[in-house]
């Protein structure tokens, strides 16, 4: 099986499922695109985790938005054995399937809500990733999207560390386009810029320590946003 995307490095994926990126990067993406979220329901009967690697977030995705049914995809056969290892572990039935994130394998109008957390920025087509959330999604259904935009990866510490497919970096206001160039709609309220310490060239240190305010105007180093398939 072969799909336009670049695996990541071995420091990478141990990252992935390290205390640090579930606490400070999964879990507060998790928190913040749930309050971007227009009309609220109680649950999301179907939701589709894109790229979930390890699996760490399903017990949050759970939690929060109560479905009766998950999958979870990705193209790496080891992390979905890592995965499925995990939905066992928190006792959550957890369906997988190992495949593209242009080609998910899954009916028409079949998902509420599809889950895609610092995934994209790994897919040389997202245009084509894009249109297949938009086929799998309900009427009405919702694209968590999170990412880090190319003023992040383009830094020299995520190019050391880290493997990206560096020409289809995006900013924040590209992400945002790309999205509802494909039919999603995309209400400014259902966006956010944060500017985490992790994302920082100083990694936060200039304001923590020194007390020194964020840049006006920055070019963002993450985006999150909820689109609603119309």
């Amino acid at each position: 099986m072969t799909d336009a995307y670049v695996p990541e490095s071995r420091f990478g994926l141990w990252f992935l499922k390290s205390e640090i990126w579930v606490e400070h990067v999964l879990a507060r993406a998790v928190a913040d695109l749930d309050r971007l979220i227009p009309d609220r329901r109680p649950s999301y009967p179907v939701i589709v985790d894109v790229g979930c690697g390890w699996g760490r977030s399903f017990a949050l995705l759970h939690d929060r938005f109560r479905p009766e049914r998950m999958v979870g995809i990705d193209i790496d056969a080891d992390l979905l054995e890592a995965a499925a290892a995990e939905a066992s572990r928190c006792r959550l039935s957890v369906a997988f399937a190992r495949t593209s994130s242009a080609c998910l394998g899954l009916p028409d109008q079949s998902a509420d809500m599809v889950f895609c957390h610092q995934t994209f920025h790994h897919l040389v087509d997202q245009e084509a990733a894009l249109r297949e959330f938009y086929r799998v999604l309900k009427p009405g259904g919702l694209l968590l999207f999170a990412e880090s935009t190319r003023k992040y990866i383009h830094s020299w510490a995520i190019r050391l560390l880290f493997r990206h497919p560096m020409e289809v970096q995006r900013s924040a206001e590209e992400y945002i386009a790309m999205i509802a160039e494909a039919g999603f709609a995309v209400a400014p309220a259902s966006i956010s810029y944060p500017y985490l310490w992790w994302s920082r060239s100083d990694l936060g240190i200039l304001e923590r320590c020194f007390g020194r305010t964020p840049p006006v105007g920055r070019e963002e180093t993450l985006v999150n946003l909820v689109a609603v398939r119309p």
